[in-house]
């Protein structure tokens, strides 16, 4: 199933106050919706990305989407007049690219968690984030409390919110150029859900993440402030991981990226280096996030003679997905020979290299078995991998 995002960006948004729509005002020494584009980015379910703006903010639009290098972003849409004929006109422009899901987003909830994106993309019908209504609630008459309303079964919206395609594109045409009315329930649609369920369709609620919520008011960019502010306070994880290969008759081993003439070789379904297999279990460990199976399963044959430092790099780059660092890594090969003191500063400069951190973050040692097991027979060899990473505290 293809899944695409499209983010409502076409408002003025001028009530939060200040010279320039709230999507293009500055958090944290970044645009609003930068944030919001790179937040539905990272979830790798989502194939296809568009933006729709209002034609009047196309250089804020471009100097917002600049700092993001992803080929998923499609040229941006111009939105309509309310909307509902925005939301439409970005599907229109989808049309045709083989897109069987959609997720409609406001531009200004930038902490879309990444967990509530993929619940999203995995629900089997129709469905959107919302947050149930906790306060009591009351019913005015002016300013004085009239009678309170119960609260029990009501729900507070979020975006995104996710459909099959083609139903929300043709629930979209079935309300656009309607005739004006003041009949409430002939008014314009609150939100995509309520089109959809004008057109007859059903949908799910998925319960979502407090910090979801609309940058609206002055309050809410201050709010928004303090996350980013805490965006910046890093929690740590270690992970560690393990690997064996046994050898087979060759000339040379693959270990932490560096090539070693031996007397055999490693077997494996790729080039079978322990080190980096090692070590890329032990980053997806701190996250976890898997291992190198889950990310290149074995039954696929792209992977077959692979080298290693793929799945490494793939590990890094997940971790700083998370806005997260590497902070040191630590691998201990376990063999008879070949000698490894020889080759490690190779070892730790290649693996430098791969990770992006510095090489004196970064140990590499060995031992020997004392002739016991199946590495004291010099009947294979393995690994042990430990590394720490330094992550957004409550990242999710």
């Amino acid at each position: 199933m293809t899944t695409a995002a499209i983010i409502v960006a076409a408002g003025r948004g001028l009530r939060l106050g200040g010279p320039v729509p709230k999507q293009y005002q500055m958090l944290g020494g970044e645009m609003v919706l930068t944030r919001t584009v790179r937040a539905i980015l990272a979830c790798e379910a989502i194939a296809t990305g568009l933006v729709a703006i209002h034609p009047d903010y196309r250089e804020m639009y471009d100097a917002a989407v600049d700092p993001i290098d992803d080929d998923r972003m499609l040229p941006p849409v111009s939105g309509g007049a309310e909307r509902a004929d925005t939301v439409r006109l970005a599907l229109e422009a989808l049309q045709g690219r083989g897109v069987d899901r959609v997720l409609i987003h406001d531009a200004a909830r930038p902490f879309v968690p990444v967990t509530s994106l993929a619940r999203l993309c995995a629900a089997e019908s129709a469905a959107f984030l919302a947050e149930p209504v906790v306060d009591a609630l009351w019913k005015a008459e002016g300013d004085h409390a009239d009678h309170p309303v119960p609260r029990e079964g009501l729900w507070r919206a979020q975006t995104p919110q996710a459909f099959p395609f083609d139903d929300i594109l043709e629930a979209h045409r079935s309300i656009s150029g309607g005739a004006p009315t003041t009949d409430p329930a002939q008014a314009p649609p609150l939100d995509d859900v309520e089109v959809f369920r004008r057109a007859g369709g059903a949908v799910t609620l998925i319960p979502g993440h407090p910090d979801n919520f609309k940058i609206t008011t002055a309050a809410d960019m201050a709010r928004a402030e303090r996350l980013v502010a805490g965006e910046h306070a890093m929690e740590t994880r270690t992970g560690h991981g393990f690997d064996v290969h046994r050898f087979v008759p060759g000339d040379g081993v693959w270990l932490c990226g560096v090539r070693i003439p031996h007397g055999a070789r490693l077997d494996g379904h790729s080039d079978a280096d322990v080190g980096l297999h090692a070590l890329s279990d032990a980053l997806y460990g701190a996250l976890a996030d898997g291992d190198i199976g889950t990310h290149f399963p074995p039954s696929d044959p792209q992977w077959k003679g692979a080298q290693s430092h793929v799945f490494l790099s793939h590990a890094a780059e997940r971790v700083a997905a998370r806005g997260g660092r590497i902070v040191n890594v630590d691998i201990t090969l376990l063999c008879e020979a070949p000698k490894i003191a020889p080759h490690a500063a190779a070892m730790r400069a290649r693996m430098s290299e791969i990770m992006g951190i510095a090489a004196d973050r970064i140990s590499v040692k060995a031992t020997t078995m004392e002739r016991m097991g199946f590495v004291g027979r010099e009947e294979g060899m393995g690994c042990i991998a430990t590394a720490t990473v330094a992550l957004p505290r409550g990242d999710a």
